[in-house]
């Protein structure tokens, strides 16, 4: 596809489609088309067209003629992804399918018991180092989609409400006292200083709190 595929694209994997995918990862709630053109530097018409190709490759349909295989990521006659594109409310945001509803169920409250995933654990050090902090701001710092490993420390009771961003009216993320006890612990403060351990990133705070971000 042409739309969008301008030089900043092209030298990347996948091109402005992917651009767009790789968005759509991080988010949290909707985004509508003109939201994610603004983000990405494109047209609303092309991010209208990229959202349409993208939702027919996560339901399996991908083009038509054999000519142009190569051309899709997802291959010709590929399967139904796991996940799909919805449009609600207004806006574009990647969700699991509901089909696998019950799958999804059962893995989240049977992994209750489970270890803390790399993933979870640095989710939660964001969060701990970062409080309060929205999940927005906590896919930003990570670069992906947070969503299920916030609610995995919230169902293990590490992570709680903290109210929401007088700005954006996002949830606030903030760690609990059980976090603190599991820690051993008695406050935030006597987490130890990260720049010890990240040599070279004294300006670690400036640039998570950066306008950009």
């Amino acid at each position: 596809m042409e739309a969008g595929s301008g030089p900043d694209f092209l030298e990347r994997p996948g091109g402005a489609k992917a651009a767009i995918e790789a968005v759509l990862m991080v988010l949290d709630e909707p985004a509508t088309e003109e939201e994610l053109a603004a983000g990405v530097g494109l047209t609303v018409g092309e991010v209208r067209s990229l959202l349409a190709e993208l939702q027919r490759e996560y339901n399996g349909y991908t083009v038509n003629a054999p000519d142009m295989e190569d051309d899709s990521p997802a291959g010709f006659g590929s399967s139904p992804r796991g996940f799909e594109l919805r449009s609600i409310a207004g806006g574009w945001r990647i969700y699991s399918r509901a089909e696998f509803a019950d799958v999804v169920g059962k893995y989240v409250l049977e992994g209750q018991t489970a270890r803390l995933t790399q993933a979870a654990l640095e989710t939660l050090a964001v969060i701990a180092y970062r409080q309060p902090v929205s999940r927005a701001r906590v896919s930003a710092i990570r670069g992906v989609n947070v969503d299920s490993v916030v609610r995995t420390l919230a169902q293990r009771g590490l992570i709680e409400d903290a109210g929401t961003d007088p700005e954006s009216g996002a949830l606030l993320y903030r760690t609990t006292s059980y976090f603190l006890e599991r820690m051993g612990i008695g406050s935030v403060a006597d987490l130890p200083p990260l720049s010890p351990h990240l040599p070279g990133l004294e300006g670690i705070t400036e640039f998570y709190d950066a306008d950009t971000m």
